[in-house]
């Protein structure tokens, strides 16, 4: 599928799930303004790798409504959230004003983010879940990555598993079967009235377009844009519940298959130092 038209249905997408998210129970937005200490789900599971990052200069790539891009900025680093959704934004925007520390939002699409904020600019480059997925060129990714960094700094990505995102959905008699893509393609597509959040309607824009991309296609981009692989695990859970009801709550955030987890990859950490 072309740029343009994947762009276009993606980002139609993820402008009718804005009004879902910030409303949310599990975005718990007010949270965030009155504690100024809380920190999300998502950081929350990075930290231990993370490492004290205070002082940093930061992006976060497809940031969303903010409440990892804040979590962030509330653990000492100086931050930019990048993201393509402007309605996103204004949320974003709205409560770092609310509940502090500052964070400068730019509205722009990843692949452009080395010409909208600057080459070798930042130490951290951080991405949360669920952001790959969205992208058809994981070669193009890193070298945005390369780009955004300076020599020495660090990527810090937690991501969907791609042996999760090539999953179906469980099937009547509780199986879970391998269906779609492990490897880069051209995309597929899908029409998704709901979101992972509580939702009073469905979504005004249901369609998407999935990209996977596996573990060496990622790692040999990575490499290829110049950057060393310093660290990577494989988890057993996932911040959201990406099988339904096959998997169970574990607690802060984190969802686990229920029958014998440990036959599927949940998600991984990988990080990268630019030499």
């Amino acid at each position: 599928m072309p740029d343009a038209d994947y762009r276009a249905v993606n980002h139609a997408n993820w402008e009718s799930r804005v009004p879902h998210h910030a409303a949310s129970d599990e975005y718990g937005l007010s949270r965030y303004v009155d504690d100024p200490t809380r920190i999300s789900g998502v950081v929350r599971f990075d930290v231990p790798r993370l490492g004290d990052i205070a002082g940093l200069d930061a992006v976060h790539l497809q940031c969303h409504i903010g409440t990892d891009t804040l979590s962030l900025a509330r653990l000492g680093a100086t931050v930019t959230g990048l993201d393509f959704s402007g309605a996103a934004l204004d949320v974003a925007r709205r409560l770092s004003a609310d509940g502090g520390p500052a964070v400068d939002y730019v509205e722009a699409d990843v692949y452009d983010a080395v010409d909208v904020l600057g080459a070798e600019r930042f130490d951290l480059v951080f991405t949360g879940v669920g952001a790959l997925c969205w992208l058809p060129s994981v070669e193009r990714w890193a070298d945005v990555v390369a780009g955004l960094l300076r020599p020495g700094g660090r990527l810090f990505i937690r991501e969907g598993h791609p042996v999760l995102w090539a999953m179906d959905d469980p099937r009547p008699d509780g199986l879970v079967v391998l269906e779609y893509p492990y490897f880069e393609t051209e995309g597929v597509t899908f029409s998704e009235a709901d979101t992972y959040t509580d939702q009073a309607e469905p979504l005004a824009a249901p369609d998407i377009v999935h990209f996977n991309h596996g573990l060496a296609e990622i790692f040999n981009a990575l490499w290829s844009a110049g950057l060393t692989i310093t660290a990577f695990e494989e988890h057993d859970s996932v911040p959201w519940p990406a099988l339904g009801d096959q998997m169970i709550d574990i607690g802060d955030g984190e969802f686990r298959l229920a029958d014998r987890p440990e036959r599927l990859p949940h998600s991984y950490t990988l990080q990268a130092e630019k030499r």
